[in-house]
């Protein structure tokens, strides 16, 4: 009796310890996660927020660009307390704009390094199936510069771009351009665009509404991103003889035909390209200062006077880091800076770092930005974005279009190649 009543004792005690164990365990589980999510137990544990980049290939400068708007939002955020009152860590890792590169990138991020949220890479090539990855896993996927049409027909809930749609972009250039009197209109037009889901598009729907003004088509051809497919796509071109060329490119393509176009003494009367004339430093030092002049480029609200939230905060910080002009700063820097600033409203709103409760605000609400409003529709797009016209002139780039924005008149015709 006494062995089977001192069994029995043991076992009391081993189901007891048993259940206070799996209790503690509960209870360390809730806590953690409720530090995790919460923010608001004390934690000053930094709140990890990862992305990829390209640092090297095709899109390596607004790489670069991003990077750059990305640290500067962080210094930002730590200086004035961080974010639920806890610091915040960048985890960047280089895709080398490869899209299946960025796959294993963000899949890293996730599973590895266990980042709290998660930030959106340069391109809609990126973008694209990286916001997979980011929704397989139930994470909201907030970026700026990934605004294809083609982003945003896949049924993804979690994705949120706080730039202006893209296939906008253009569409500022196309009135601008119909609304010419009659005598002064150019006739003809030339389009060539990267094989590129977030170039393409733009052009497009300028094509269309050109059209449909009575301005010929006289070229248009879609290539691959290659830089040996340059030159011929220039030469093709120059012998269009087009009074208008649009083009959809990154920086190492619009450069490229700009170089053929002065070698060729071509000078169409107006000159748009969907980025590259947006990079600031690295497009003066590559075409020169004086080559700028008259160049288009469209935007989607930012400019360095831009009399938006936090504008100036963040122009003034990237010239103490980076050095510089304002007119020198790239666009991209503001895209990024804006996607820090849309999850850290929204973050602070819910108070937590749910990713579920974050994507039902982001859904829900409006936000503040150096680009200007944000407000997502159902697919993430933004709908309060406005399309705006920018062109060099004299050393600066500056809006010109719509004149609700302009800081000048549009240069017309173009001015010829030094």
């Amino acid at each position: 009796m006494e062995r089977h009543a001192s069994r029995l004792g043991r076992i009391r005690v081993l189901c007891v310890a048993g259940a206070l164990s799996l209790l503690l365990t509960i209870v360390g589980t809730s806590a953690r996660a409720a530090t995790r999510y919460a923010g608001t137990l004390g934690s000053r544990a930094p709140i990890k927020i990862g992305f990829s980049l390209s640092l090297t290939g095709d899109f390596s400068a607004d790489g670069l660009a991003f990077e750059q708007g990305y640290n500067l939002w962080a210094a930002y955020v730590n200086a004035h307390g961080g974010l639920l009152g806890r610091p915040v860590k960048l985890f960047m890792l280089s895709d080398a704009s490869n899209p299946a590169q960025v796959v294993t990138d963000y899949q890293k991020l996730i599973t590895v390094d266990h980042v709290d949220l998660l930030f959106g890479p340069f391109s809609t090539l990126l973008t694209k199936p990286a916001s997979v990855i980011a929704n397989r896993y139930g994470y909201a996927f907030v970026e700026g510069a990934g605004g294809g049409p083609s982003v945003f027909t896949r049924g993804l809930h979690n994705i949120f771009d706080v730039s202006l749609p893209v296939a906008n972009n253009l569409v500022s250039f196309a009135h601008w351009i119909l609304s010419l009197p009659r005598s002064e209109r150019p006739k003809t037009a030339a389009y060539a665009s990267e094989d590129d889901p977030f170039t393409a598009p733009q052009l497009d729907v300028a094509r269309g509404i050109l059209e449909k003004g009575g301005v010929r088509t006289v070229y248009n051809k879609i290539y691959p991103a290659e830089p040996s497919a340059y030159t011929p796509i220039a030469v093709a071109v120059v012998h269009a003889h087009a009074q208008v060329a649009l083009f959809g490119t990154l920086l190492p393509d619009i450069v490229a035909f700009m170089q053929t176009f002065r070698q060729q003494h071509y000078n169409p009367q107006a000159l748009i390209a969907t980025a590259g004339p947006d990079q600031g430093t690295q497009f003066i030092k590559a075409v020169g200062l004086k080559n700028t002049e008259g160049v288009f480029v469209p935007n989607g609200g930012w400019y360095p006077g831009a009399p938006n939230y936090q504008n100036a905060a963040m122009v003034k910080a990237y010239l103490a880091k980076y050095g510089g002009t304002p007119d020198a700063i790239s666009s991209d820097v503001a895209e990024a800076y804006a996607v820090g600033q849309v999850v850290a409203q929204a973050v602070t709103r819910i108070r937590n770092l749910d990713n579920a409760a974050l994507i039902k605000e982001l859904h829900s609400d409006t936000f503040n930005t150096v680009q200007g409003r944000v407000k997502f529709d159902a697919t993430g797009q933004n709908v309060a974005a406005q399309a705006y016209l920018f062109q060099w002139q004299k050393g600066s780039l500056i809006p010109v279009f719509p004149a609700s924005v302009a800081k000048a008149r549009p240069e017309f015709p173009k001015p010829h190649w030094h």
